[in-house]
């Protein structure tokens, strides 16, 4: 899986965070920061359930 995030589009609502807090990151400047652009299996479920939670459609998930 990678994960790629159109930061152009995105909002920093956190949303994604929630979801998979280990590959997601809002910080204290309230940007986004992608912590794993290639996430373990473990954490696959949760990182669609961020892409699919995204209001702006900004995360782009692929096998």
């Amino acid at each position: 899986m990678r994960v790629e995030v159109d930061y152009d589009q995105c909002e920093s609502n956190a949303l994604c965070m929630g979801a998979a807090p280990e590959v997601f990151e809002v910080r204290d400047d309230d940007f986004l920061y992608l912590l794993s652009e290639e996430p373990a299996e473990e954490l696959h479920d949760k990182v669609r359930q961020a892409e699919r939670l995204c209001p702006k459609r900004a995360i782009t998930v692929t096998d």
